[in-house]
C-alpha cells in the first residue's frame, strides 16, 4: 500500500487570508485510519470562523472543511467496519480520548478528555481527500443524496442533539429562533419529531418558508404583539442565532420548567433575569455538535423521515465567493461545496 502522495486542497496560508490552491503531503494512513475520495462539502460558518483564527484554534496552512462526504479509497489494516468503495462522511470531531464515562455513553462531544477536531490541527475536507479515524466516520444511508447528507454532519446534529435530549413527548412546543442554516434544520427534525413547532425570525418575509419546512406557527420577533400571544407557551426554546439577544424576551417565551437551549453564539453578554429563572425554574444550557450514538442516529432518522436541508451547490474552485456569500448572510440555506 502506497503512503506517500500528494493531496490538492485550497487552504488560507495566513489567518484571514483568501483559501488559494495549496498542494501537501498528508499524514501517513495508519492502522485505525481510512482515506476518502472526497466529493462533497457542506460550508459551515466556523469554517470561516477557522479561517480568520477568530477563536485562536486554528494552525496555518489551514484546509477547512468538516462536512465532508466521499467514498473510501484506502483502508487501513485494523479497519473491520468499512471496505473500499463505501460511501461515508466526516464531522466537526475527528477523535476523543474514547475512555470516559462521557465517551462511553456515545457523547464524545463532551469528552472529558477533550475532544480532537477534524480541522484543529489537521486538514479537513476542502481537497481531493482526506484520512481520519475511521471510528469517526459516519456510513451515509442510501436514502440520503451525498449534497443532501454534508450539511447533516455539522448543521444536522447540532439542531438534533438538543432536541433530541429535551424533548421527552409528543405534542410538546418548540420554539427555533433564527431561520437559516441551523434553524431550517432545527424546524424539520423537531415537526418529524412530533412537536409544536413555531418559527421566531426577525425576518418577517421568512414566514411562508418557515411554514413550509414544518413550523405550525410563525412570529416576528421584533412585534411585540406577537411574542405576547408566544408568552408562557414553549417548552424549548433552541437560538440558532449569532445575533444579541433580548433574554427578557426568551424567558417570556417560556413555560416554567422550560429549557432554552443556544447552539449559535450571540454577541451579546449573559445577562440573564433572575426572578423568571428561580420562580419559574427555567434552565438555559448549551449544546455542541453531537456524539457517534446521536450521529448515526440521525442520519438514520434523517433518511426515514427525508429531511434533507435546502442547498445551493457550487463548485469548491469557487469556495471564496462561497464563504463571501455566508458571511454575508446570503447563502439559502447551506451551500455545498462540489
Amino acid at each position: 500500500m502506497s503512503q506517500t502522495q500528494t493531496f490538492q486542497g485550497y487552504a488560507a496560508l495566513e489567518a484571514g487570508e483568501k483559501l488559494q490552491k495549496w498542494d501537501y503531503e498528508p499524514a501517513t494512513l495508519r492502522r485505525q485510519d481510512i482515506e476518502i475520495q472526497v466529493t462533497h462539502n457542506g460550508l459551515c460558518h466556523t469554517d470561516i470562523h477557522m479561517r480568520d483564527n477568530d477563536w485562536n484554534l486554528s494552525s496555518f496552512p489551514l484546509v477547512a472543511g468538516h462536512e465532508v462526504v466521499g467514498k473510501i479509497t484506502q483502508i487501513g489494516e485494523n479497519v473491520t467496519s468499512f471496505q473500499i468503495g463505501d460511501r461515508v462522511g466526516f464531522s466537526w470531531i475527528r477523535n476523543s480520548c474514547r475512555t470516559c464515562e462521557a465517551c462511553l455513553r456515545g457523547e464524545e462531544n463532551v469528552c472529558r478528555q477533550g475532544y480532537t477536531g477534524l480541522i484543529v490541527g489537521h486538514h479537513g475536507g476542502f481537497a481531493n481527500k482526506l484520512r481520519a479515524p475511521a471510528d469517526f466516520a459516519y456510513k451515509i444511508p442510501d436514502a440520503l443524496d451525498s449534497a443532501s447528507a454534508a450539511p447533516l454532519l455539522c448543521a444536522g446534529i447540532t439542531v438534533y442533539t438538543p432536541l433530541r435530549t429535551y424533548l421527552k413527548h409528543p405534542g410538546m412546543k418548540v420554539g427555533v429562533i433564527g431561520i437559516g442554516g441551523l434553524g431550517h434544520l432545527a424546524i424539520k427534525f423537531a415537526r418529524a419529531m412530533g412537536a409544536e413547532v413555531t418559527a421566531f425570525s426577525t425576518s418577517i418575509d421568512k414566514e411562508d418558508q418557515a411554514k413550509e419546512f414544518g413550523a405550525h406557527h410563525f412570529q416576528h420577533w421584533n412585534t411585540p404583539e406577537d411574542l405576547k400571544q408566544a408568552s408562557g407557551t414553549q417548552d424549548l426554546v433552541i437560538s440558532t442565532t449569532s445575533s444579541a439577544i433580548d433574554w427578557d424576551k426568551v424567558f417570556n417565551l417560556l413555560v416554567n420548567n422550560g429549557v432554552f437551549c443556544l447552539v449559535g453564539i450571540p454577541v451579546s453578554t449573559l445577562n440573564i433575569p433572575l426572578l423568571p429563572l428561580i420562580f419559574g425554574q427555567k434552565v438555559i444550557t448549551g449544546s455542541i455538535v453531537g456524539g457517534r450514538k446521536f450521529m448515526r442516529e440521525m442520519l438514520d432518522f434523517a433518511a426515514i423521515n427525508q429531511i434533507k436541508p435546502m442547498i445551493e451547490i457550487m463548485p469548491l474552485s469557487d469556495i471564496n465567493a462561497a464563504m463571501d456569500k455566508v458571511a454575508a448572510n446570503k447563502a439559502r440555506y447551506r451551500i455545498v461545496l462540489v
